[in-house]
C-alpha cells in the first residue's frame, strides 16, 4: 500500500532550541524562536494591507560564466508572466560598493543532518581549506551555521577573518555527527523535518538583517518524498502548497538566495538524487499540483536565484563558485498586478538588452489579490 507523507507532523508545530556554541573569539547567537524579533513592518505602496513592491536581486554573467558589471537600468526588461514591467527603482552594487544600510554576506551551513560520515569529514575538509586560503582573507563577511539533530549553532557576526571561522570549525567536532535514526522513512522524514525548521529559523533572524546574504547550504540534499508510492491528501496538498507559498515570500524579504553544494563530491555523481529534484523547479500553480518534493533544497535554491553544485570534491572551489555572485549584481524593483486570486502564481524572468550576457535571479513569485 503506498504510504502518505504526513507532512502535517510538527514540521513548524514545535519550536526547535537552537543553542549557540561554546567558542571564544566572537559573539553568538540564540537562533530560538522566542529569541527572534519579529521582522520590520511592511509598508503599503498601493492599496491599505496591500504591499505589491517585488524587488529582485539579478546576477548577470557573459558566456563564460563570469560576473558583469557596468550595466544600466535600461539595459534591464522585467518580464511579469511573459509581461513586461516598470522598473521603479534599480541599483549596481559590487563588493567595493556595499554600503552600511545594504551590506552583503554570506552564510556557510554545514549540514550534519542529511550528510554520511564519510560527507561530513570531507565537507569539513573542504570548509577549511576554504576559510584558510589567500591568508584567512574572505572575499566578503561570512558567519558559519553548524546544523545537527539535535541543534543548530549559529556564529552570527560576519567576519572576513577566514581563520577565525577555520578555527572554531576546529574546535566544535563533536558536535558534527549524523542523525541516529537516519535510515528509513522515518528516519527521512525527521531530517526533513530538522532542515525545513532551520531553514525557517534563519529566515525569521535574517529578515531582521539589512543587506543581501548568501546562504550556501552543504548538503547532499533533503529527503523528497515524492514519487508514485507517495500519495497525499488534500489536506497534505494543502499545508503544502502553504508552506510552498511562505518560503517563496520570506526568502524574498530577507533577500536570502539559496545555494546547494552536494558535500559527497564524485562519490555521488550520477546517482538518481543528483538529478530528481529537476522534476520539481517549475513553480506550483494550484494545491493540487503540489508535491512534497516542491520543498527539496535544490528546488529552493534554483528558485531563489542560487546554484545546485554537485558532482566535485573540490568543495571549496564550489563554495568560491557560489561566493563569485557577489561580486557584481543589481538590485531592481518593479508593482505586481493584482491578482485574481490568492497565491497567484506569477513567473519571472530578466532579459538583457546586450548579446551574450544570462540574467538569473527568482524564478517568480506568489501574488495576493487582498
Amino acid at each position: 500500500m503506498a504510504a502518505a507523507f504526513p507532512v502535517r507532523m510538527a514540521l513548524f508545530c514545535g519550536c526547535l532550541a537552537f543553542p549557540a556554541f561554546s567558542q571564544t573569539g566572537f559573539a553568538q547567537q540564540d537562533l530560538s524562536p522566542s529569541q527572534v524579533p519579529p521582522p520590520a513592518e511592511r509598508s503599503s505602496n498601493t492599496e491599505p494591507g496591500v504591499d505589491r513592491r517585488i524587488s529582485l536581486d539579478v546576477f548577470v554573467s557573459d558566456k563564460s560564466g563570469k560576473p558583469v558589471s557596468g550595466l544600466q537600468q535600461e539595459d534591464f526588461t522585467v518580464l511579469d508572466d511573459h509581461r513586461p514591467q516598470k522598473i521603479l527603482s534599480f541599483r549596481a552594487t559590487g563588493q567595493t560598493s556595499e554600503t552600511a544600510d545594504s551590506p552583503l554576506q554570506a552564510i556557510l551551513l554545514v549540514d550534519s543532518v542529511n550528510n554520511g560520515f564519510q560527507g561530513a569529514g570531507q565537507q569539513r575538509q573542504q570548509l577549511d581549506k576554504f576559510l584558510r586560503q589567500n591568508g584567512g582573507q574572505l572575499p566578503i563577511p561570512i558567519s558559519l551555521v553548524l546544523l545537527t539533530d539535535t541543534s543548530t549553532h549559529l556564529q552570527p557576526m560576519p567576519t572576513r577573518d577566514g581563520k577565525t571561522l577555520a578555527d572554531s570549525l576546529d574546535s566544535n567536532q563533536t558536535g558534527l555527527r549524523p542523525i541516529g535514526n537516519s535510515q528509513g522513512f522515518y528516519g527521512g522524514m525527521d531530517r526533513f523535518q530538522i532542515s525545513l525548521r532551520a531553514l525557517e529559523a534563519l529566515i525569521s533572524y535574517e529578515v531582521t538583517q539589512p543587506g543581501r546574504k548568501l546562504l550556501v547550504w552543504l548538503s547532499p540534499g533533503w529527503p523528497l518524498f515524492s514519487g508514485p508510492g507517495v500519495q497525499l491528501t488534500a489536506k497534505d496538498q494543502e499545508f503544502l502548497f502553504s508552506t510552498v507559498v511562505e518560503l517563496s515570500a520570506e526568502l524574498r524579504e530577507a533577500r536570502i538566495t539559496l545555494y546547494s553544494i552536494d558535500a559527497t563530491g564524485v562519490a555521488d555523481a550520477g546517482s538518481f538524487r543528483t538529478f530528481y529534484y529537476q522534476n520539481f523547479l517549475k513553480g506550483v500553480t494550484s494545491v493540487g499540483k503540489v508535491q512534497n518534493g516542491n520543498l527539496g533544497l535544490q528546488v529552493l535554491a534554483t528558485q531563489s536565484g542560487g546554484r545546485v553544485l554537485t558532482s566535485s570534491n573540490d568543495i571549496a572551489n564550489a563554495i568560491a563558485t557560489c561566493l563569485a555572485d557577489a561580486i557584481a549584481f543589481y538590485t531592481v524593483s518593479f508593482d505586481s498586478v493584482p491578482a485574481d486570486h490568492p497565491n497567484e502564481y506569477h513567473n519571472l524572468q530578466i532579459k538583457i538588452d546586450k548579446p551574450g550576457l544570462t540574467a538569473r535571479t527568482r524564478t517568480g513569485y506568489y501574488a495576493q489579490n487582498k
